[in-house]
């Protein structure tokens, strides 16, 4: 597999080596990777998860448990008063 990199990210690799991060561009690219397959794994997690909560609300829907949207924006609405006072303080 031959890839083909920026001056950019070419002279960030040779700043990763230089530093004594790594020992070899292998070394910095490997690593990119690694993270990225944590991140996709990260993000797959959460949107499991979203996908969970999702069903949760449309089950609790078709059971009619609702509440009115003025009702929860103003919830949300005095949360965030709350916390911003808090931060204030």
């Amino acid at each position: 597999m031959n890839i083909s990199l920026t001056p950019e990210i070419e002279q960030f690799i040779q700043g990763q080596i230089s530093s004594g991060q790594y020992a070899s561009a292998d070394d910095v690219i490997l690593e990119g990777i690694r993270l990225l397959q944590q991140r996709e794994r990260i993000y797959q997690g959460q949107f499991e998860e979203l996908k969970k909560e999702i069903a949760i609300g449309i089950e609790a829907a078709d059971r009619g448990e609702l509440i009115d949207a003025e009702i929860v924006f103003q919830q949300l609405q005095q949360k965030l008063q709350q916390r911003r006072a808090q931060a204030e303080q």
